[in-house]
């Protein structure tokens, strides 16, 4: 399979906690043609979910076949359960054309960079850390202790960004919004083979 013949793109979303990536990817597919990388999860659905469009639900050892054979962009294990990005649902999109966004970690983004470095990747950055502060202090869920430790991981976080082919600010959301769509628009006039085919359809027609 020629990942570079693929007409749709992969866009890897991440940033830490606070700079309002979630927000962002949720504003991208409501406005673009843009689709959400569906997660494969062994833990069980919960009340409203729906196997396919929440998570496609397996077991942990149909899940462990799949790590086996490759199946996976990127992977993880939380609390006790696995969760994954199956590259085969994924690659299907792009080849028919159909753009898609994953939002992830940045140890999840770089395991993909190693399985598929034709993705673009985005980095979201909070406009200051005194503002990623009043972010995480305004939700109310977290100890000053767990809040400290937040901004802490956000600057080893930060040291990962020459990985990342875009940077978005997002101080202001319409504004980091706008950003990501351009980004979308721009790597689809990137010059590529797809395009160079077109050239040498434009000879026929001559």
């Amino acid at each position: 399979m020629d990942k570079a013949e693929h007409s749709g793109k992969l866009f890897i979303i991440s940033g830490p906690s606070g700079a309002g990536k979630g927000t962002i990817c949720k504003r991208l597919i409501e406005e673009t043609k843009v689709q959400l990388s569906v997660s494969m999860t062994t833990r069980g659905p919960r009340p409203g979910e729906i196997d396919g469009v929440s998570y496609y639900f397996t077991t942990k050892e149909e899940f462990r076949k799949e790590i086996e054979n490759g199946g996976f962009l990127e992977y993880a294990e939380v609390y006790g359960n696995f969760y994954g990005t199956p590259k085969e649902k994924v690659l299907e999109k792009l080849e028919q054309g159909i753009d898609v966004v994953l939002e992830i970690d940045i140890q999840g983004a770089l395991n993909v960079k190693t399985v598929y470095p034709e993705g673009i990747f985005i980095f979201i950055l909070p406009p200051s850390m005194a503002e990623l502060r009043k972010r995480i202090t305004g939700r109310g869920s977290e100890t000053q202790e767990a809040i400290d430790l937040r901004l802490s991981q956000t600057l080893k976080e930060v040291s990962y960004i020459d990985k990342y082919d875009y940077c978005v600010v997002n101080g202001e959301l319409e504004e980091a919004v706008a950003r990501v769509k351009a980004i979308v628009v721009a790597e689809h006039s990137r010059v590529s083979r797809n395009i160079y085919k077109l050239i040498e359809k434009y000879k026929e027609e001559v």
